[in-house]
């Protein structure tokens, strides 16, 4: 049965296997962006930052290393659990629908790597938004980093076959009402899963009008980890800064 729930994220992304087959996403290239964004910002050490969407925390612990003091939520309650092995001072995680603000502020809240779009309601994209701003202190800095849709569909690999760990997962993909699908199909330990990844097909128009419904202010377009002006046809991502 085809697992397309409303909440599809907070099924999927609680499994095991969903790790395993995201496991050998690039470290190096994500610790770098973290270096070339926090220089970027001139955040100075002991900043307080929010981990939006924090994952199993792989990116809260770098930052934390780096010398900030780091908060990171997720809805993933497995997630977070394994997050939580890794709690010290400045460094703590919790289970947190990014929809709603948390009472805190934030010098920055960061929502990194695609961790957006996901919702079914138009609403909640907006929400998050507004949440976002809310977080943050006066001055603070938000950041989206989202793929770039324009070249993403330009280059979408309609199927494919991964083996990770000795599990092939059969991956097809397609665009269907302004979102981005992906089907993940398996066996493993006896039994046949099925996932589908939607997120929605967001443009810098789009979030363009987030932002102006939600009166943020819009200050650098980047479109890499090396943080290059962003370019809708050639960019790898769509990378947002605004306060």
């Amino acid at each position: 049965m085809t697992k397309l729930e409303t909440n599809w994220y907070a099924s999927w992304f609680d499994t095991d296997f969903y790790h395993i087959l995201y496991r050998d996403r690039g470290y190096q290239e994500a610790q770098d962006f973290m270096q070339n964004l926090v220089d970027f910002l001139q955040l100075e050490k002991k900043a307080k930052l929010l981990d939006l969407a924090c994952g199993k925390g792989r990116h809260s612990i770098y930052l934390h290393k780096l010398g900030y003091n780091v908060t990171g939520v997720d809805l993933s309650k497995n997630s977070i659990a394994e997050a939580k092995t890794h709690e010290k001072q400045g460094l703590d995680f919790q289970v947190h629908d990014m929809c709603k603000p948390l009472p805190e502020k934030f010098d920055a809240v960061f929502n990194l790597f695609t961790s957006f779009g996901y919702f079914e309601k138009e609403e909640s994209n907006l929400n998050t938004i507004k949440a976002i701003k809310q977080e943050l202190k006066p001055n603070g800095f938000g950041v989206i980093d989202f793929m770039n849709v324009e070249k993403v569909i330009t280059n979408l690999v309609p199927e494919e076959t991964k083996s990770v760990k000795g599990i092939d997962f059969n991956i097809s993909r397609w665009v269907e009402n302004g979102f981005i699908f992906k089907r993940i199909q398996f066996e493993a330990e006896g039994d046949q899963h099925d996932y589908i990844e939607r997120v929605k097909a967001l443009r810098l128009e789009d979030f363009k009008d987030y932002f102006k419904k939600a009166g943020i202010n819009l200050k650098h377009t980047l479109g890499d980890y090396d943080l290059h002006e962003f370019d809708e046809k050639k960019s790898d991502r769509l990378i947002l800064i605004f306060q």
